[in-house]
């Protein structure tokens, strides 16, 4: 037996980041993980999926060298490298969160790790014990009935980025984040791309005018998009897949190399002890207080396991809240109406809040103003014209209600409206806030001053 104050099942940003915040607050701590410390997110998610898709972008800015004033000839791209730099980036950002594992004196225990009454922790067979244990043990790509997977043909997320060669098409069922990115990623390289989308648009999260504006983008780049459509079945040949797709009533069937299930993801928590230590689960979460406090005392969860945005930031953010609980700290629950979330592909998406939609079905009398990178100074400078920045106010009390982004960087610059929105801003001191010219960022302020009929550049 082992003793520890907390022990994290799970490594990934949920998991490493509540661990080193325990030990920063003087808890002796130990992290289980069977796999490569990070998680999914640094290993197979977050972290390689960027690599590659900053290989696709620099890649379709070499081929648009002549709109700079620029040559680049005989631009060629080497799949197996641009795989090969995305592990090398994974790979690195892992050995990272080693060196923080040791540096904040955190025991690594590696191997499988199940919880069991009275606070015991099983990892392959040996046993520890803490006063508080926190699991954190993520998801993986959601396996539907009719797309069984085979890591070869049909494939999931993990297949996706590892690919031994670039197939000549692929079918993406699901247009979330995953989908989407893939869709830019494989597309930009020469692929045939056909996304599936069960929902009337894809990006079904995002405001409804950035859902347009990406398909319309995305169709621009060749990438054929079919929403309200269902996958009914999934047949195998030597070479290729059939997709039996319903739509608008019509069978129609789609041929690819490669497809990619892309629609969602399964909670990890089969098989690590919850039904014998009697932890309440429900619909594949984890139930939780507001503070991640299971039904049993001194076990939590936090991250993809519990309800809520299954994003890297909102588990970090979880984690540090559960374990500054824990050490007695005075701490306001997370406000998961003021989560930021971003989608990587070009444009970039990004958004924090009520939807123009959710807004008016919420009672709301609203402002909404819009604004887009064609009228940005930053933008035609930089030749990234494509998209807009889209706000909406409260109109009684200028309550910055919602705020949406499509465009190059604005996964960089959503920071500013959740800020905002944190400090209770209002419309009218986002107008009055000064900001820097020329940069993409004034487009917030120019959006703003858009839903208060004082815009100078439209």
């Amino acid at each position: 037996m082992s003793n520890y104050d907390v022990i994290v099942l799970g490594s990934g940003p949920g998991g490493y980041v509540t661990a080193i915040r325990a030990s920063q607050l003087g808890l002796k701590t130990a992290v289980v993980e069977k796999e490569s410390l990070g998680g999914v997110c640094l290993n197979w998610g977050c972290i390689p999926t960027k690599a590659l898709l900053k290989s696709a972008q620099v890649f379709e800015y070499l081929n648009h060298a002549d709109d700079y004033g620029l040559s680049a000839d005989n631009v060629t791209q080497d799949f197996k490298k641009i795989i090969g730099r995305s592990r090398n980036v994974a790979s690195g950002m892992s050995k990272g969160v080693t060196f923080l594992m040791k540096k904040n004196k955190i025991d690594v225990l590696k191997g499988f790790g199940k919880v069991k009454k009275n606070n015991i922790v099983s990892v392959d067979g040996n046993e520890y014990t803490a006063k508080h244990i926190i699991i954190a043990t993520g998801a993986r790509s959601r396996v539907l009935p009719s797309i069984e997977q085979d890591g070869k043909q049909i494939i999931g997320y993990r297949e996706a980025m590892t690919l031994e060669k670039q197939p000549k098409s692929i079918t993406i069922v699901g247009s979330g984040a995953i989908g989407i990115e893939f869709a830019y990623f494989y597309n930009s390289l020469g692929t045939d791309v056909t996304v599936v989308e069960y929902l009337p648009n894809i990006v079904p999260l995002e405001d409804s005018d950035i859902s347009k504006e990406l398909e319309k983008s995305f169709k621009k780049k060749g990438i054929k998009i079919m929403t309200s459509s269902e996958v009914m079945s999934v047949e195998k040949t030597k070479n290729k897949v059939i997709a039996l797709v319903k739509n608008n009533g019509e069978e129609i069937k789609i041929e690819s190399e490669i497809l990619l299930s892309a629609v969602g993801i399964k909670s990890n928590i089969e098989n690590i002890g919850l039904e014998e230590v009697g932890i309440a689960t429900d619909k594949d979460k984890i139930l939780v207080d507001k503070y991640y406090s299971t039904n049993i005392p001194g076990y939590y969860a936090i991250g993809d396991v519990v309800a809520g945005p299954a994003l890297a930031h909102v588990a970090s953010a979880e984690g540090i809240l559960c374990v500054e609980k824990i050490a007695g700290h005075n701490v306001t629950p997370i406000d998961y109406g003021n989560i930021p979330g971003c989608t990587y592909c070009s444009p970039e998406i990004s958004s924090v809040g009520l939807t123009e939609k959710q807004a008016i079905e919420k009672g709301y009398k609203i402002k909404v103003g819009k604004f887009p990178f064609s009228a940005s100074g930053k933008a035609s400078a930089s030749g990234t014209k494509e998209g807009f920045v889209k706000v909406i106010f409260d109109e009684k009390y200028g309550e910055w209600l919602g705020c949406h982004m499509i465009g190059s960087g604005v996964t960089d610059m959503i920071a500013e409206a959740v800020l905002g929105r944190k400090l209770e801003t209002t419309g009218t001191e986002v107008l009055k806030a000064i900001h820097p010219h020329p940069t993409m960022s004034e487009a917030v302020m120019e959006a703003v001053a858009d839903a208060y009929d004082e815009v100078i550049h439209l």
